[in-house]
């Protein structure tokens, strides 16, 4: 499922949008906004894939307030004005929607989307080592799994501390959660999970990994033990 969000001034091109949206499957609309600011507040407290973001907008337009993102998810322009496709694509954006946006058109930009949101799907490389991409800036990295130390939980955002070094990548806690093999890692804490082959001891509320020491969460305590103990009894 892709979460999407719709953020376009007019009110008729919103309702358009959202009625597109409506009839594909595997779309799942999280909210519409009227401006940029809105946007902006709402990327802080919710999990989105997707942007459909018009361009001329009050106050700031998209194309600023794209630029003002760190780390975006993926972007779906739309407008009512051609000229401005050289610049959506010059800031690495998926795909330009002219308006008015008809379903066919709607429905290649979004499988489009799909595409690229599943190639950061986990795999397996020709020497057997688990990994799975992430987007980093504005580029495709490749993680390693085996090499991930833990995972911590930024606002929107994600960074992925390995062996070698952090990656700052902008995808969903809860997606990275699921692109990681449940028998290697445990979540400890809303915003931390850790690879179970790091951890060197637990004392009380805190977990020490390789030169680290995380907080355990209340509500995670009780499954953490658990775990630890199931593993420890298993050998």
């Amino acid at each position: 499922m892709i979460n999407c969000l719709i953020v376009e001034d007019e009110p008729i091109a919103r309702r358009g949008l959202l009625e597109h949206i409506e009839q594909i499957d595997f779309l799942n609309p999280v909210a519409e906004c009227k401006n940029a600011i809105e946007a902006g507040k709402l990327l802080h407290g919710h999990q989105v894939d997707l942007i459909f973001l018009d361009i001329q907008m009050p106050r700031m337009s998209g194309i600023d307030f794209l630029k003002g993102l760190p780390n975006p998810p993926a972007i779906i322009l739309t407008t009512a004005f051609s000229e401005y496709a050289l610049t959506g694509y010059d800031l690495n954006v998926l795909d330009y929607l002219l308006k008015p946006i008809h379903f066919e058109r709607f429905f290649k930009a979004v499988l489009k989307a799909q595409f690229y949101l599943n190639s950061l799907a986990k795999s397996v490389s020709e020497d057997g080592k688990p990994y799975f991409f992430i987007k980093s800036s504005h580029k495709i990295e490749k993680i390693v799994t085996a090499e991930v130390i833990y995972i911590e939980a930024m606002a929107n955002y994600v960074i992925i501390h390995t062996t070698s070094r952090k990656h700052v990548a902008y995808i969903s806690f809860k997606s990275i959660e699921a692109l990681l093999p449940s028998k290697q890692f445990m979540k400890i804490h809303k915003s931390f999970i850790v690879a179970l082959c790091a951890v060197q001891s637990i004392d009380n509320n805190k977990i020490t990994l390789i030169n680290q020491t995380l907080p355990i969460g209340n509500s995670y305590k009780f499954a953490v033990m658990n775990r630890i103990e199931h593993d420890l009894y298993k050998r």
